[in-house]
Protein backbone atom coordinates (compact mmCIF):
# COMPACT_ATOMS: atom_id res chain seq x y z
CA UNK A 1 0.00 0.00 0.00
CA UNK A 2 1.48 3.61 -1.08
CA UNK A 3 2.18 6.28 1.31
CA UNK A 4 -0.94 8.21 -0.14
CA UNK A 5 -3.42 5.23 0.13
CA UNK A 6 -2.17 5.26 3.85
CA UNK A 7 -3.19 8.95 4.06
CA UNK A 8 -5.84 8.92 2.03
CA UNK A 9 -8.67 5.65 2.62
CA UNK A 10 -10.32 4.89 -0.49
CA UNK A 11 -13.33 2.62 -0.82
CA UNK A 12 -13.05 -0.59 -1.81
CA UNK A 13 -14.18 -0.35 -5.47
CA UNK A 14 -13.04 3.32 -5.73
CA UNK A 15 -9.60 2.18 -8.18
CA UNK A 16 -11.29 -0.16 -10.24
CA UNK A 17 -14.08 2.81 -10.49
CA UNK A 18 -11.50 5.10 -11.71
CA UNK A 19 -9.33 2.76 -13.87
CA UNK A 20 -12.50 1.40 -16.03
CA UNK A 21 -14.33 4.94 -16.49
CA UNK A 22 -11.19 6.26 -17.60
CA UNK A 23 -10.07 3.82 -19.55
CA UNK A 24 -14.06 4.02 -21.39
CA UNK A 25 -13.62 7.86 -21.80
CA UNK A 26 -9.64 7.33 -23.59
CA UNK A 27 -11.16 4.98 -26.45
CA UNK A 28 -13.86 7.69 -26.88
CA UNK A 29 -10.75 10.22 -27.22
CA UNK A 30 -8.98 8.13 -29.43
CA UNK A 31 -11.41 6.98 -31.42
CA UNK A 32 -12.30 10.48 -32.50
CA UNK A 33 -8.03 11.45 -32.12
CA UNK A 34 -7.76 8.66 -35.28
CA UNK A 35 -11.39 9.95 -37.60
CA UNK A 36 -9.29 11.52 -40.46
CA UNK A 37 -8.14 7.73 -40.77
CA UNK A 38 -11.28 7.03 -42.18
CA UNK A 39 -13.50 10.16 -43.34
CA UNK A 40 -9.76 11.36 -44.80
CA UNK A 41 -10.04 9.26 -47.65
CA UNK A 42 -13.31 10.96 -48.92
CA UNK A 43 -11.70 14.03 -47.86
CA UNK A 44 -8.70 13.54 -50.06
CA UNK A 45 -11.00 12.47 -52.78
CA UNK A 46 -13.42 15.59 -52.85
CA UNK A 47 -10.46 18.05 -52.39
CA UNK A 48 -7.93 15.80 -54.83
CA UNK A 49 -4.82 16.01 -52.06
CA UNK A 50 -1.68 14.16 -53.08
CA UNK A 51 -0.14 11.65 -50.69
CA UNK A 52 2.14 14.27 -48.88
CA UNK A 53 -0.93 16.46 -47.75
CA UNK A 54 -3.11 13.81 -47.00
CA UNK A 55 -0.24 13.01 -44.36
CA UNK A 56 -0.53 15.90 -43.07
CA UNK A 57 -4.10 16.10 -42.74
CA UNK A 58 -4.12 12.66 -41.00
CA UNK A 59 -1.20 13.68 -38.77
CA UNK A 60 -2.24 17.30 -37.92
CA UNK A 61 -4.84 16.16 -34.71
CA UNK A 62 -1.93 13.75 -33.78
CA UNK A 63 0.33 17.05 -33.64
CA UNK A 64 -1.60 18.76 -31.25
CA UNK A 65 -2.98 15.57 -29.12
CA UNK A 66 1.19 15.19 -28.53
CA UNK A 67 1.99 18.87 -27.93
CA UNK A 68 -1.06 19.24 -25.54
CA UNK A 69 0.01 16.13 -23.57
CA UNK A 70 2.93 17.43 -21.36
CA UNK A 71 1.05 20.77 -20.33
CA UNK A 72 -2.34 18.58 -19.46
CA UNK A 73 0.18 16.16 -17.73
CA UNK A 74 1.41 19.08 -15.71
CA UNK A 75 -2.23 20.68 -15.14
CA UNK A 76 -3.31 17.36 -14.27
CA UNK A 77 -0.71 17.52 -11.16
CA UNK A 78 -2.07 20.97 -10.76
CA UNK A 79 -5.58 21.31 -10.99
CA UNK A 80 -6.29 16.78 -10.70
CA UNK A 81 -7.26 14.94 -13.58
CA UNK A 82 -11.21 14.71 -13.04
CA UNK A 83 -11.43 18.26 -14.08
CA UNK A 84 -8.65 18.40 -16.82
CA UNK A 85 -9.78 15.28 -18.09
CA UNK A 86 -13.91 16.05 -18.32
CA UNK A 87 -12.71 19.83 -20.19
CA UNK A 88 -9.84 17.91 -23.01
CA UNK A 89 -13.14 16.24 -23.26
CA UNK A 90 -15.47 18.85 -24.02
CA UNK A 91 -12.68 20.76 -25.97
CA UNK A 92 -12.39 18.09 -28.51
CA UNK A 93 -15.88 17.35 -28.58
CA UNK A 94 -16.66 21.13 -29.70
CA UNK A 95 -13.34 21.05 -32.20
CA UNK A 96 -14.72 17.77 -33.90
CA UNK A 97 -18.52 18.39 -34.16
CA UNK A 98 -17.11 22.18 -36.00
CA UNK A 99 -15.17 20.03 -38.33
CA UNK A 100 -18.22 19.22 -40.42
CA UNK A 101 -18.86 23.05 -41.17
CA UNK A 102 -14.83 22.85 -42.45
CA UNK A 103 -15.33 23.18 -46.42
CA UNK A 104 -11.39 23.86 -47.71
CA UNK A 105 -8.25 21.91 -47.04
CA UNK A 106 -6.71 25.12 -44.63
CA UNK A 107 -9.90 25.15 -42.93
CA UNK A 108 -9.75 21.01 -42.38
CA UNK A 109 -6.44 21.52 -40.85
CA UNK A 110 -7.10 24.09 -38.78
CA UNK A 111 -10.07 22.11 -37.42
CA UNK A 112 -7.78 19.06 -37.22
CA UNK A 113 -5.79 21.32 -34.63
CA UNK A 114 -9.02 20.98 -32.33
CA UNK A 115 -10.16 17.45 -32.89
CA UNK A 116 -5.88 16.61 -31.74
CA UNK A 117 -6.77 17.96 -28.38
CA UNK A 118 -8.85 14.18 -27.69
CA UNK A 119 -5.15 12.56 -27.89
CA UNK A 120 -3.84 14.89 -25.04
CA UNK A 121 -6.22 12.80 -22.82
CA UNK A 122 -3.90 10.06 -22.39
CA UNK A 123 -1.00 12.08 -20.51
CA UNK A 124 -4.21 13.43 -17.91
CA UNK A 125 -5.54 9.81 -17.85
CA UNK A 126 -1.51 7.84 -16.74
CA UNK A 127 -1.48 10.73 -14.25
CA UNK A 128 -5.06 10.57 -13.16
CA UNK A 129 -5.14 6.30 -12.65
CA UNK A 130 -1.32 5.96 -11.79
CA UNK A 131 -2.08 6.99 -7.88
CA UNK A 132 -4.77 4.91 -7.23
CA UNK A 133 -2.85 1.97 -7.35
CA UNK A 134 0.62 0.82 -5.41
CA UNK A 135 3.94 0.27 -7.88
CA UNK A 136 3.35 -3.61 -7.99
CA UNK A 137 0.25 -2.98 -9.66
CA UNK A 138 0.72 0.17 -11.84
CA UNK A 139 1.93 -1.61 -15.18
CA UNK A 140 -1.48 -3.80 -15.38
CA UNK A 141 -3.60 -1.01 -14.79
CA UNK A 142 -1.73 1.92 -16.93
CA UNK A 143 -1.96 -1.35 -19.84
CA UNK A 144 -5.65 -1.28 -19.08
CA UNK A 145 -5.91 2.02 -19.78
CA UNK A 146 -3.66 2.35 -22.62
CA UNK A 147 -6.06 -0.57 -24.11
CA UNK A 148 -8.14 2.09 -24.65
CA UNK A 149 -6.47 2.69 -28.06
CA UNK A 150 -8.59 0.30 -29.48
CA UNK A 151 -10.65 3.37 -29.93
CA UNK A 152 -9.16 3.08 -33.34
CA UNK A 153 -10.73 -0.01 -34.37
CA UNK A 154 -14.24 1.42 -33.07
CA UNK A 155 -13.50 4.52 -35.66
CA UNK A 156 -12.29 2.20 -38.19
CA UNK A 157 -15.34 -0.53 -38.16
CA UNK A 158 -18.17 1.83 -37.77
CA UNK A 159 -17.23 5.35 -38.98
CA UNK A 160 -16.86 3.43 -42.91
CA UNK A 161 -20.37 2.59 -42.71
CA UNK A 162 -22.02 6.20 -41.44
CA UNK A 163 -19.70 7.57 -43.69
CA UNK A 164 -21.40 5.68 -46.37
CA UNK A 165 -25.18 6.01 -44.98
CA UNK A 166 -25.17 10.03 -44.30
CA UNK A 167 -21.88 11.31 -45.64
CA UNK A 168 -18.09 12.09 -43.31
CA UNK A 169 -20.07 15.34 -42.24
CA UNK A 170 -22.12 12.74 -39.83
CA UNK A 171 -19.18 10.82 -38.42
CA UNK A 172 -17.53 14.07 -37.14
CA UNK A 173 -20.81 15.37 -35.31
CA UNK A 174 -22.16 11.63 -33.94
CA UNK A 175 -18.26 10.91 -32.54
CA UNK A 176 -18.42 14.46 -30.96
CA UNK A 177 -21.30 14.06 -29.62
CA UNK A 178 -20.55 10.76 -27.91
CA UNK A 179 -17.83 12.40 -26.59
CA UNK A 180 -19.43 15.34 -24.92
CA UNK A 181 -21.99 12.82 -23.43
CA UNK A 182 -18.43 11.06 -21.84
CA UNK A 183 -17.30 13.94 -20.27
CA UNK A 184 -20.78 14.45 -18.53
CA UNK A 185 -20.65 11.03 -17.51
CA UNK A 186 -16.81 10.89 -16.10
CA UNK A 187 -17.60 14.14 -13.93
CA UNK A 188 -20.55 12.83 -12.35
CA UNK A 189 -19.02 9.33 -11.60
CA UNK A 190 -15.36 9.74 -10.75
CA UNK A 191 -13.47 10.95 -8.45
CA UNK A 192 -9.80 12.98 -7.58
CA UNK A 193 -7.56 10.72 -7.67
CA UNK A 194 -5.78 10.00 -3.91
CA UNK A 195 -2.96 12.42 -4.63
CA UNK A 196 -4.37 15.30 -5.92
CA UNK A 197 -6.41 14.87 -2.76
CA UNK A 198 -3.73 14.81 -0.49
CA UNK A 199 -2.05 17.42 -1.85
CA UNK A 200 -5.17 19.83 -1.49
CA UNK A 201 -5.81 18.73 1.93
CA UNK A 202 -2.34 19.78 2.85
CA UNK A 203 -2.17 22.73 1.13
CA UNK A 204 0.77 22.21 -0.41
CA UNK A 205 1.80 24.22 -3.25
CA UNK A 206 2.00 23.61 -6.81
CA UNK A 207 5.94 22.86 -8.43
CA UNK A 208 7.58 25.67 -9.74
CA UNK A 209 7.79 25.27 -13.72
CA UNK A 210 11.80 24.04 -13.64
CA UNK A 211 10.72 21.69 -10.74
CA UNK A 212 8.65 19.97 -13.18
CA UNK A 213 10.74 20.20 -15.98
CA UNK A 214 13.73 19.31 -14.16
CA UNK A 215 13.75 15.49 -14.56
CA UNK A 216 13.96 16.11 -18.18
CA UNK A 217 17.50 16.43 -18.01
CA UNK A 218 18.02 12.83 -17.80
CA UNK A 219 19.05 11.50 -20.71
CA UNK A 220 17.03 8.58 -19.62
CA UNK A 221 13.33 10.31 -20.31
CA UNK A 222 14.49 10.88 -23.43
CA UNK A 223 15.77 7.37 -24.37
CA UNK A 224 12.03 6.36 -23.16
CA UNK A 225 10.64 8.67 -25.24
CA UNK A 226 12.39 7.51 -28.61
CA UNK A 227 10.91 3.99 -27.48
CA UNK A 228 7.78 5.54 -27.22
CA UNK A 229 8.20 7.10 -30.20
CA UNK A 230 8.00 3.82 -32.58
CA UNK A 231 5.84 1.69 -30.24
CA UNK A 232 3.34 4.51 -29.58
CA UNK A 233 3.76 6.74 -32.97
CA UNK A 234 4.49 3.74 -35.11
CA UNK A 235 1.26 2.40 -33.96
CA UNK A 236 -0.90 5.17 -34.38
CA UNK A 237 1.11 6.39 -37.62
CA UNK A 238 -0.15 2.86 -39.10
CA UNK A 239 -3.43 2.85 -38.07
CA UNK A 240 -3.99 5.86 -40.07
CA UNK A 241 -1.88 4.77 -42.86
CA UNK A 242 -2.63 0.97 -43.17
CA UNK A 243 -6.39 1.77 -45.24
CA UNK A 244 -4.91 3.89 -47.44
CA UNK A 245 -1.66 1.17 -47.84
CA UNK A 246 -4.70 -1.59 -48.64
CA UNK A 247 -6.57 0.43 -50.85
CA UNK A 248 -2.83 1.84 -52.74
CA UNK A 249 -1.59 -2.09 -52.83
CA UNK A 250 -4.08 -4.45 -53.16
CA UNK A 251 -6.95 -2.09 -54.39
CA UNK A 252 -9.39 -2.87 -51.47
CA UNK A 253 -12.42 -1.28 -51.11
CA UNK A 254 -12.73 1.25 -48.42
CA UNK A 255 -15.52 -0.89 -46.49
CA UNK A 256 -12.62 -3.72 -46.30
CA UNK A 257 -9.49 -1.92 -45.75
CA UNK A 258 -11.14 -0.23 -42.35
CA UNK A 259 -12.12 -3.71 -41.59
CA UNK A 260 -8.55 -5.26 -41.77
CA UNK A 261 -7.32 -1.56 -40.42
CA UNK A 262 -10.06 -2.14 -37.48
CA UNK A 263 -8.56 -5.34 -36.72
CA UNK A 264 -5.03 -4.66 -36.45
CA UNK A 265 -5.94 -2.00 -33.96
CA UNK A 266 -7.85 -4.18 -31.53
CA UNK A 267 -5.04 -6.54 -30.86
CA UNK A 268 -2.68 -3.37 -30.76
CA UNK A 269 -4.84 -2.07 -28.02
CA UNK A 270 -5.86 -4.34 -26.13
CA UNK A 271 -2.82 -6.38 -25.37
CA UNK A 272 -1.91 -3.38 -24.37
CA UNK A 273 -2.98 -4.82 -20.80
CA UNK A 274 -1.27 -7.63 -21.57
CA UNK A 275 2.20 -6.10 -22.08
CA UNK A 276 1.18 -3.75 -18.53
CA UNK A 277 0.74 -7.43 -16.44
CA UNK A 278 3.81 -8.95 -18.03
CA UNK A 279 5.64 -5.65 -17.07
CA UNK A 280 4.82 -6.09 -13.64
CA UNK A 281 5.82 -10.03 -13.71
CA UNK A 282 8.49 -10.39 -15.77
CA UNK A 283 10.17 -6.74 -15.73
CA UNK A 284 9.34 -4.52 -18.50
CA UNK A 285 13.39 -4.35 -19.93
CA UNK A 286 12.49 -8.33 -20.81
CA UNK A 287 9.38 -7.11 -22.29
CA UNK A 288 11.46 -4.15 -24.51
CA UNK A 289 14.23 -6.76 -26.07
CA UNK A 290 11.21 -9.06 -26.89
CA UNK A 291 9.47 -5.71 -28.30
CA UNK A 292 12.04 -4.22 -30.38
CA UNK A 293 13.55 -8.19 -31.70
CA UNK A 294 10.37 -8.83 -33.31
CA UNK A 295 9.51 -5.75 -34.47
CA UNK A 296 12.74 -5.74 -36.05
CA UNK A 297 12.21 -8.96 -38.11
CA UNK A 298 8.45 -8.01 -38.80
CA UNK A 299 9.62 -4.62 -40.51
CA UNK A 300 12.57 -5.94 -42.22
CA UNK A 301 10.17 -8.45 -43.73
CA UNK A 302 7.64 -6.04 -44.71
CA UNK A 303 10.15 -3.67 -45.75
CA UNK A 304 10.39 -6.09 -49.17
CA UNK A 305 8.93 -4.59 -52.67
CA UNK A 306 5.20 -5.15 -51.83
CA UNK A 307 4.67 -6.80 -54.87
CA UNK A 308 6.56 -9.78 -53.78
CA UNK A 309 3.78 -10.21 -50.58
CA UNK A 310 1.01 -11.16 -50.77
CA UNK A 311 -2.17 -9.72 -48.55
CA UNK A 312 -2.80 -12.80 -46.18
CA UNK A 313 0.84 -12.61 -45.32
CA UNK A 314 1.04 -9.17 -45.22
CA UNK A 315 -2.02 -8.95 -42.92
CA UNK A 316 -0.39 -11.96 -40.52
CA UNK A 317 2.79 -9.75 -40.25
CA UNK A 318 1.35 -6.46 -39.20
CA UNK A 319 -0.99 -8.34 -37.07
CA UNK A 320 2.66 -9.87 -35.07
CA UNK A 321 3.88 -5.94 -35.12
CA UNK A 322 1.14 -4.72 -33.95
CA UNK A 323 0.43 -7.12 -31.17
CA UNK A 324 4.50 -6.81 -29.91
CA UNK A 325 4.05 -2.86 -29.94
CA UNK A 326 1.55 -2.95 -28.28
CA UNK A 327 3.27 -4.73 -25.25
CA UNK A 328 6.11 -2.54 -25.59
CA UNK A 329 3.47 0.51 -25.09
CA UNK A 330 2.82 -0.97 -21.69
CA UNK A 331 6.48 -1.62 -20.90
CA UNK A 332 7.28 2.02 -21.55
CA UNK A 333 4.91 3.41 -19.44
CA UNK A 334 6.04 0.69 -16.89
CA UNK A 335 9.32 2.61 -15.96
CA UNK A 336 7.84 6.05 -15.70
CA UNK A 337 5.92 5.64 -11.85
CA UNK A 338 8.86 3.55 -11.12
CA UNK A 339 11.74 5.82 -11.91
CA UNK A 340 10.14 9.24 -11.36
CA UNK A 341 6.92 8.69 -8.61
CA UNK A 342 7.06 12.25 -8.20
CA UNK A 343 6.79 13.58 -11.81
CA UNK A 344 4.83 11.20 -13.25
CA UNK A 345 2.77 13.83 -15.49
CA UNK A 346 5.73 15.86 -16.87
CA UNK A 347 7.30 12.75 -17.59
CA UNK A 348 4.31 10.92 -18.84
CA UNK A 349 3.73 14.16 -20.68
CA UNK A 350 6.81 14.38 -22.56
CA UNK A 351 6.71 10.66 -23.15
CA UNK A 352 3.51 11.19 -24.31
CA UNK A 353 4.14 13.71 -26.51
CA UNK A 354 7.29 12.21 -28.45
CA UNK A 355 5.40 8.85 -28.92
CA UNK A 356 2.20 11.19 -30.17
CA UNK A 357 5.28 13.17 -32.21
CA UNK A 358 5.75 9.72 -33.92
CA UNK A 359 2.15 9.31 -35.03
CA UNK A 360 1.88 13.19 -36.77
CA UNK A 361 5.64 12.86 -38.35
CA UNK A 362 5.56 9.34 -39.43
CA UNK A 363 2.19 9.21 -41.87
CA UNK A 364 3.74 12.64 -43.32
CA UNK A 365 7.44 10.59 -43.94
CA UNK A 366 5.24 7.97 -45.06
CA UNK A 367 3.80 10.06 -47.80
CA UNK A 368 7.09 12.04 -48.94
CA UNK A 369 8.72 8.62 -48.79
CA UNK A 370 6.24 7.23 -51.37
CA UNK A 371 6.07 9.99 -53.34
CA UNK A 372 9.50 10.09 -53.52
CA UNK A 373 10.32 6.72 -54.25
CA UNK A 374 7.42 5.18 -55.49
CA UNK A 375 7.61 2.32 -53.42
CA UNK A 376 4.90 1.71 -50.88
CA UNK A 377 7.17 -0.04 -48.90
CA UNK A 378 9.24 2.38 -47.69
CA UNK A 379 7.99 3.02 -44.95
CA UNK A 380 8.39 -0.32 -43.29
CA UNK A 381 12.16 0.48 -43.71
CA UNK A 382 12.01 3.63 -42.16
CA UNK A 383 10.21 1.60 -39.16
CA UNK A 384 12.92 -0.76 -39.34
CA UNK A 385 15.95 1.90 -39.06
CA UNK A 386 14.33 3.52 -35.55
CA UNK A 387 13.73 -0.08 -34.34
CA UNK A 388 17.54 -0.54 -35.02
CA UNK A 389 18.30 2.51 -33.62
CA UNK A 390 16.12 2.00 -30.36
CA UNK A 391 17.76 -1.52 -29.75
CA UNK A 392 20.83 -0.66 -30.01
CA UNK A 393 20.51 2.21 -27.38
CA UNK A 394 18.79 0.45 -25.30
CA UNK A 395 21.24 -2.80 -24.86
CA UNK A 396 24.24 -0.51 -24.66
CA UNK A 397 22.56 2.05 -22.21
CA UNK A 398 21.74 -1.44 -20.03
CA UNK A 399 25.41 -2.60 -20.82
CA UNK A 400 26.54 0.76 -19.15
CA UNK A 401 24.48 0.59 -15.88
CA UNK A 402 25.67 -3.19 -15.01
CA UNK A 403 29.15 -1.94 -15.62
CA UNK A 404 28.66 1.14 -13.41
CA UNK A 405 26.81 -1.46 -10.55
CA UNK A 406 23.72 0.74 -10.66
CA UNK A 407 20.11 -1.52 -10.36
CA UNK A 408 16.80 -0.55 -11.64
CA UNK A 409 14.08 0.00 -9.47
CA UNK A 410 12.64 -3.70 -8.70
CA UNK A 411 9.60 -2.77 -10.69
CA UNK A 412 11.23 -1.40 -13.77
CA UNK A 413 13.83 -4.14 -13.83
Amino acid sequence: MSAIEKVQPMSAGEPAKALWISTVAFTLCFAVWTIFAIIGIRIKQELNLNEAEFGLLIGTPVLTGSLVRIVLGIWTGRYGGRLVYTLTMLAAALATFLLSYAHTYPQMLIAGLGVGLAGGSFAVGVAYVSPFFPAEKQGTALGIFGAGNVGAAVTKFAAPFVLIAWGWQAVAEIWAVCLALMAIVFWFTTSDDPAFRLRRERGVASKSLAQEFAPLQNVQVWRFSLYYFFAFGGFVALSLWLPRYLVGVYGFNLETAGMIAAAYSIPGSIFRAFGGVLSDKKGARSVMYAMFAVSAVATLILSLPAATITPVFFIVVIFVLGFFMSLGKAAVYKHIPAYYPDSVGAVGGIVGMMGGLGGFILPIAFGLLKDMTGLWSSCFLLLFAIVAISLIWMHLSVKQLSRQGHSAPVAAT
